[in-house]
């Protein structure tokens, strides 16, 4: 019943993907590898850093939700922290690049010169003009089209804009080029964003974005003919020292006794991976998402809320975060102290890497129980005070990555549903 909470050092997360298994039916499977974290005060800075761009982000996903006309592509990133790096080679020659693997977006777009404006990146920026098979996308093609809201140039080329809630942007040419993995699996005519105008918070360990959303110009999309419209990720804990694992196609099937589903609800934008969230228990007591008076508990709204990796936090209606922040009130025996900077809700003193013991915390998707590891419920937001991972949200409800780890989690677009799988995802082979 009393579970261990360890200090989370959240901004810190740095993943690598390289490619580690191949298959010859169609699937798969990278490697995720993450850097030693900071130490000292820094990883308070970076935990806070992380902790402000998941609210950030979330305003940068409302909006997208929330906007009926727009004039450019709306994506979403996270900053130095807390993201995922997906290793990619582009082009002919291939050229080594680094792009954040997010659930949250479509278009994979990279850094390319000629460059307006770049912003310094660890890897050599891809020149177009050194591939044999780069090829520019007109502005009357479907795959222009496919890009989102893309516009033109004078010479009728498919242009893209990117902007985000904390004013980065990128924008450039909307073209076509080969894309591999490892060097092993190569797909020809791959739409992307060739990106000459980009700057802003963006890290120089990436050098753009990998959109694994649900949109026609998703790698998922685009890549459905080998893969199936099936990938899955297991992050593993923090401090486990071994890589995580993202897998594609036949590689990607998240299969036995103990596999638990829930549908994907179909939604404007369909970027996003709906889900439907029916409720939180602490131990034995449960918080409904809806309630009645007369005793007769309505279903709860389809798609109610998404699920994300490039997000830290998870964020909740205000009526399921009161019971659990209750509920865990009650449960928890510790000293409750106040967030300096008023971010959160609960938090408890904590000392000399003593953790916080509590019931454990599950949470209901509709077909789909989900017991949330220890770790991902308190992070250590400064020396000495320790703070819940669930946010009330008066808008966007959205299941963030902490409480992802330790899940073989598959998303299956041909059958429309997203499995989870309780593992130890250091382990997975």
């Amino acid at each position: 019943m009393a579970t261990l909470m360890h200090s989370l050092l959240l901004s810190s997360i740095y993943f690598t993907l390289s490619c580690s298994a191949t298959s010859d039916n169609g699937g798969f499977t990278l490697d995720l590898l993450h850097r030693d974290p900071p130490s000292g005060e820094a990883r308070f800075r970076s935990v806070r850093s992380a902790i402000n761009r998941s609210f950030s982000r979330k305003s940068s996903l409302l909006s997208k939700i929330s906007r009926t006309k727009i004039n450019s592509i709306d994506a979403t990133i996270t900053g130095a922290g807390g993201e995922y790096v997906m290793k990619f080679l582009i082009g002919t020659p291939p050229v080594e690049q680094l792009g954040i693997a997010d659930t949250g977006s479509d278009l994979l777009w990279t850094q390319c010169l000629p460059c307006t404006q770049c912003y310094k990146q660890d890897s050599p920026l891809f020149n177009p003009s050194k591939s044999r098979s780069y090829r520019p996308v007109s502005c009357d093609s479907q795959q222009c089209q496919d890009a989102g809201t893309p516009f033109c140039d004078e010479g009728n080329s498919c242009q893209y804009q990117v902007s985000y809630g904390d004013r980065s942007h990128t924008a450039g040419d909307v073209a076509t080029e080969t894309l591999s993995f490892g060097g092993k699996i190569a797909f020809p005519k791959v739409v992307f964003g060739c990106g000459h105008d980009n700057d802003g918070t963006f890290s120089q360990t990436g050098s753009g974005i990998v959109g694994l959303g649900g949109g026609s110009a998703s790698i998922v999309k685009q890549l459905r003919s080998t893969t199936g419209g099936r990938f899955s990720y297991c992050l593993t804990l923090l401090n486990a020292n071994v890589s995580s694992k993202i897998s594609f196609g036949s590689n990607a099937v998240v299969a036995g006794p103990d596999v638990v589903s829930t549908p994907l609800v179909k939604k404007s934008p369909d970027t996003f991976y709906y889900l439907t969230l029916e409720g939180i228990s602490v131990g034995e007591k449960r918080t409904e998402l809806a309630s009645s008076k007369a005793g007769f508990r309505p279903a709860a709204e389809e798609g109610n809320i998404i699920i994300d990796s490039g997000t830290t936090l998870t964020f909740v209606p205000q009526e399921i975060y009161q019971g659990v922040e209750a509920a865990l009130d009650e449960a928890i025996m510790g000293e409750k102290v106040t967030d300096p900077q008023g971010t959160f809700g609960l938090c408890y003193r904590v000392s000399g890497g003593q953790g916080i013991e509590s019931s454990p915390v599950t949470v209901h998707f509709k077909g789909a129980d989900l017991v949330v590891e220890a770790v991902s419920l308190f992070v250590e937001v400064e020396e000495g005070i320790s703070c819940l991972t669930l946010v009330a949200s008066q808008d966007l409800a959205i299941y963030g990555n902490l409480f992802q780890m330790n899940y073989h989690i598959g998303y299956d677009l041909v059958k429309g549903q997203v499995s989870f799988q309780k593992t130890d995802c250091a382990t997975l082979e």
